[in-house]
């Protein structure tokens, strides 16, 4: 029996396909520690096998139809058909088919995984009687390139560091510095725009140990690439101890400090801050923490002051006067129910004929009277 040995480079080749192919398996969006990313995986299983329910009958049917109605011996070739009932049925039925089932289920997933619906988990409190676990907050901020968490409830804040109690619903409130980003943890839940002067919602929960790692999905710059932190889901009591570390380690986020932070930087380590500024989330999202720079809930009061009222929001308040605007919200005369001398003079505007200067008065048969332009 003659037996074919392959090169060593083959083998190798082959061993390392395998082996990628078993770590694309184990990949952090196959393989969720959450039940949020555990029912986006389950999404990407069934609309996969519904489309293969069309990608595999039309591949092998297209090897059939070639052999079956071939011309020549053994073939069923007929140059007159041109049309088949049963055969446009099936080619219009099945695809129609399968889009109403995506779209029911596109629709369905929508509603049930709308990352600002709160998660519902219950806990047996002390005595039986089941009480709603309360989420943990975590405020999320981009930066160039890095991100900054702020837990409020525990009054400290991490920078590339992202430590969750696992079986506790988390809410995170997701806005960034000054460049659009993506806050992405695959093994815990999908992936939510962090927008400048914005604020994104996310809730989660992680429902086993996990260390894994998080990233900006979108391009913002230079240190892209290696803009990541560290995701780790951890026992309550763990956790508490790590809360507790960081607020042993001294150092205070305030106002300075943070803008020393939102400089550009790369390969940034994991910090922890013991003390976090009063209202500095806010301040962030409002965009005014540097010294003089007005929020922009005080722009947005001047605003309706400025129209006239100081509660109620109208479209242009506080707008100048000038231009024909509207600063208490009133829709402006069009020009055609104006006088001539309401609408000014204009090098655009199309000054009247003079009536007594049109060649139909004077000369009736002029051929000038045909001109229409």
């Amino acid at each position: 029996m003659l037996q074919l040995k392959a090169p060593p480079s083959i083998k190798a080749f082959a061993l390392g396909s395998s082996a990628l192919l078993l770590a694309g398996c184990e990949r952090a969006v196959l393989n969720p520690a959450g039940d949020i990313a555990r029912q986006q995986r389950d999404l990407i299983y069934i609309s996969t096998a519904l489309m293969l329910l069309i990608i595999v009958p039309v591949m092998v049917l297209i090897v059939v139809f070639a052999w079956r109605y071939r011309q020549g011996k053994g073939g069923t070739y007929d140059p007159n058909f041109d049309h088949s009932t049963t055969l446009e049925l099936a080619i219009w039925s099945a695809p129609l088919l399968i889009i109403i089932a995506l779209g029911a289920l596109t629709w369905s997933s929508t509603h049930l995984l709308d990352p600002f619906r709160p998660i519902d988990r219950q806990s047996t409190a002390v005595g039986g009687k089941a009480e709603r676990v309360q989420p943990l907050r975590v405020q999320v901020i981009s930066l160039d390139w890095k991100w900054l968490f702020i837990y409020p409830d525990q009054g400290i804040a991490t920078v590339n560091d992202l430590v969750v109690p696992v079986g506790r619903p988390v809410r995170f409130d997701i806005t960034s510095s000054n460049m659009m980003n993506t806050f992405y943890a695959p093994t815990m839940a999908g992936m939510i725009y962090a927008m400048p002067g914005m604020q994104s919602t996310l809730h989660a929960v992680l429902d086993r140990p996990v260390d894994d790692v998080g990233y900006s999905g979108n391009y913002s710059g230079a240190g892209f690439s290696h803009m990541r932190f560290r995701l780790r889901g951890v026992p309550a009591d763990q956790f508490n101890s790590w809360v507790g570390a960081a607020k042993a380690s001294g150092r205070s986020l305030d106002a300075a400090t943070y803008l020393q932070l939102a400089k550009p930087s790369e390969k940034v380590p994991p910090m922890a801050f013991a003390r976090v500024g009063p209202d500095l989330y806010r301040r962030i999202l409002e965009r005014c923490v540097a010294p003089g720079q007005p929020c922009m809930s005080d722009v947005m009061a001047h605003d309706r002051r400025a129209g006239g009222d100081p509660h109620a929001v109208r479209p242009g308040a506080g707008m100048p006067a000038s231009h024909q605007s509207a600063p208490l919200g009133g829709k402006p005369e069009g020009a055609v129910f104006r006088s001539p001398a309401e609408k000014g003079s204009s090098p655009h505007l199309t000054k009247p004929a003079d009536p007594n200067a049109a060649p139909g008065i004077t000369k009736p048969g002029d051929p000038a009277n045909r001109n229409m332009s």
